[in-house]
């Protein structure tokens, strides 16, 4: 199983994500954190606990850039919570971050092992693109790169752009500008598959882990039969575990990055118009088998969590 590099902040959805990964035994080579859905110091300190609390081992926790490359903060807080990860209270850390920057970690780790990582940025996309800018390298370097973000149709945190690319459009304008073949997983696809009351009942008897599945699903959204919230990060990673639940389609994406109303949108032209695609697209996904996929991982996680 190929190697991972996650790029996140967390962030509910980028919680229950490394829970994912945790419960598939997923080989993670770091962890890297961004400012994002909450401060950087907030993001850092849940990777550092929900390393320890998710038993991910000796996987290195490196922090990276706290806000974007050029605009302001902005945050989810009002969905995350002030904590970023709404109820849920994990115990402290007691391992300390690893020295060092994550835009350095990322560049050293992939030089390292090159064709042998897939990245995966589940947060705002800073630290991917002062990486490239510095290496640019990196695009060659990766065996896959895939983020959580952007849109086909229809943004979420304003009409037009969805909240990981509003957060830095200009990062997100340099990343898809690398060179390299961008997996992008965006809302079109994440919001189909959603927590429902009977997938909440049984995330309930997991035991220890259910003390994050649970308060996080139920603060991110109200679960009912029929639907709920979307996890989305964790959909990001289930393709690099299971490339069969989504569908990709070849496509030309830039980013707005000058728009009044629309800075941040994804630009997505299918048609190509005599360009090569920069990206893949998820159009499509199985949502019965994203199911299967994380829920039995969660049961495994909490048969080791006891």
């Amino acid at each position: 199983m190929t190697k991972v590099l996650i790029d996140c902040d967390p962030g509910i959805d980028d919680a229950l994500a490394l829970a994912l990964a945790a419960g598939t035994s997923l080989p993670l080579a770091g962890i890297t954190t961004v400012g994002g859905n909450v401060g950087l110091g907030l993001t850092t300190a849940n990777a550092l606990a929900l390393r320890e609390f998710l038993d991910l081992g000796d996987v290195p926790v490196v922090a990276g850039c706290s806000g974007a490359i050029i605009r302001g903060p902005i945050d989810a807080a009002e969905v995350h919570g002030t904590s970023g990860i709404g109820d849920v209270v994990l115990p402290p850390a007691t391992r300390p971050v690893h020295e060092g920057h994550a835009v350095d970690f990322i560049i050293e780790t992939l030089k390292a092992s090159p064709g042998e990582i897939t990245l995966v940025a589940t947060g705002p996309l800073t630290n991917i693109a002062l990486a490239v800018r510095r290496e640019p390298r990196v695009a060659e370097w990766v065996r896959d790169f895939v983020i959580m973000g952007g849109s086909y149709t229809r943004g979420n945190t304003n009409p037009a752009a969805e909240f990981n690319i509003l957060t830095d459009p200009e990062a997100a304008a340099i990343v898809f500008g690398a060179g390299w073949t961008v997996t992008m997983v965006g809302l079109d696809v994440t919001l189909q598959a959603l927590v429902t009351a009977p997938i909440l009942d049984e995330m309930r008897g997991l035991g220890r882990l259910s003390e994050l599945l649970v308060p996080a699903c139920q603060y991110y959204g109200v679960v009912t039969a029929d639907g709920g919230p979307a996890l989305h990060d964790a959909v990001a990673l289930a393709h690099v575990l299971d490339p069969s639940l989504l569908t990709l389609t070849p496509a030309a994406v830039d980013v707005e990055t000058a728009g009044v109303h629309t800075a941040g949108m994804t630009v997505v032209d299918f048609r190509l118009r005599g360009r090569s695609p920069n990206a893949l697209v998820a159009t499509g996904v199985d949502v019965a088998g994203f199911w299967k996929l994380m829920l039995g991982a969660y049961r495994r996680l909490g048969e080791r969590l006891g």
